[in-house]
């Protein structure tokens, strides 16, 4: 496995988790459906950090909630690599392609929601 440090772009983490799953055999699991389904439980618990928090207790987190946040932030974006791959999602171009079409939906000036 690469050098945490190495882990400076998404084709580096790309990399990386593609050689974790297939060194314990977990490949054949890495289906959309599955990945789709894990990302969301991550998600779900990166939630349950903020519930019932009001808002300057979600920006105020004690240092053992931010850690607990923090490696719960990092599921969330390895499930969505993870997913990005089997699908053959550049998720950079995605985001620029999104970024595109909301700038186009949602106009400088325009009342937000």
């Amino acid at each position: 496995m690469n050098n945490e440090n190495d882990l400076t772009d998404l084709t580096r983490l790309r990399d990386t988790l593609r050689e974790f799953a297939a060194a314990r055999g977990w490949r054949e699991y890495h289906t959309p459906k599955n990945l789709a389904m894990a990302l969301i439980v991550e998600a779900a618990e990166l939630v349950e950090h903020f519930q019932w928090a009001t808002p300057d207790q979600s920006r105020a987190l004690s240092p053992e909630k931010a850690a607990a946040v923090r490696d719960e932030v990092a599921d969330v974006l390895i499930y969505l690599v993870e997913i990005a791959d089997v699908l053959n999602i550049d998720l950079i171009a995605a985001a620029h392609d999104k970024i595109v079409k909301n700038a186009l939906k949602y106009p400088l000036g325009r009342k937000f929601p």
